[in-house]
């Protein structure tokens, strides 16, 4: 895995945040370079990931204290986004390095979906502190629609994998979490012209082929074709499950499924901004992304 490289473009200004932000690319790269000596790897993994965790904690105190020194008007959603990683995602990822000893392979999730997260939390949330940017999550929906939309995402989800769904995220950010491949769909449903629900589904590489391994009951070695249209087909049938949870959902009817890479997928996530985003570890099958750009109304 390579190296990560500080760039300038993500300096705030503001030197205590962007020492800490500093500090946190160089624990990543540490991390890296801990991954590469199977000897050490599992003791420095561990340790390193505790210090990680630590600093990232005490950098969001800090960061959260400058935001209301200023009286930063999105403060509440900035926190939301800090919370989720907190109380989320890094124990999800924690869950998933006991779970397989600190493997290279959970370590990479590990790394990959915090760098994912760091850069791209910088370049848009952070920077739009000092208003260089514009803040990526504009809309929220309630608790309650979006606490029903996780329990049907996760139910319909373990009836299609067949596996323990662990949510790593509610407030996924559009960054890649593994070193192999991904497997991008957008399914759109249509009401009448300019009224559409679109919902995107990511699957990790492992996941699909495990995932289709096990529905078929034989063993898929690589993604080819095949994979790729049943992963679709399937994606089609978990959608219908959970659209049903969305007020007004029977209005709409499919329109078109497109197979997108993750380049296309990352432009549409960044421009459109899904207002839910959920990232899931499928077991020990890999990571799966739900999105749904625009909730339904009746």
């Amino acid at each position: 895995m390579a190296e990560i490289k500080w760039n300038d473009r993500y300096n705030l200004g503001v030197e205590e945040i962007d020492k800490a932000h500093q500090k946190l690319f160089a624990i990543v790269n540490k991390l890296i370079s801990f991954t590469e000596n199977p000897d050490k790897q599992q003791h420095a993994c561990r340790e390193g990931i505790k210090y990680f965790k630590s600093y990232t904690l005490r950098h969001f105190a800090e960061e959260e204290a400058y935001m209301q020194s200023i009286a930063y008007a999105k403060l509440s959603m900035h926190k939301r986004l800090h919370n989720n990683l907190r109380d989320k995602t890094l124990p999800a990822l924690e869950d998933e390095l006991e779970a397989q000893n600190y493997s290279v392979e959970s370590v990479q999730h590990f790394i990959g979906i915090c760098v994912g997260w760091l850069t791209s939390h910088i370049m848009v949330e952070d920077l739009a502190i000092i208003g260089k940017n514009t803040n990526k999550w504009v809309y929220k929906p309630s608790e309650d629609k979006l606490d029903s939309v996780i329990k049907a995402a996760t139910q319909g989800l373990k009836t299609l994998c067949r596996s323990r769904i662990q949510l790593v995220s509610q407030q996924y950010s559009g960054e890649s979490f593994t070193s192999g491949n991904l497997l991008c769909y957008r399914l759109t449903y249509s009401a009448k012209a300019n009224d559409q629900q679109q919902f995107y589904l990511v699957y990790e590489e492992s996941a699909a082929i495990r995932t289709l391994s096990d529905i078929l009951d034989m063993e898929i070695k690589r993604l080819d074709k095949t994979v790729v249209d049943a992963m679709r087909m399937l994606s089609v049938q978990y959608v219908d499950y959970i659209k049903k949870y969305f007020p007004g959902s029977d209005r709409y009817t499919m329109a078109k499924t497109n197979l997108l890479s993750f380049d296309q997928f990352t432009k549409i996530f960044y421009k459109q901004c899904p207002v839910c985003s959920l990232l899931f570890n499928v077991d020990d099958k890999g990571y799966v992304v739900l999105c749904v750009d625009m909730f339904a109304t009746p």
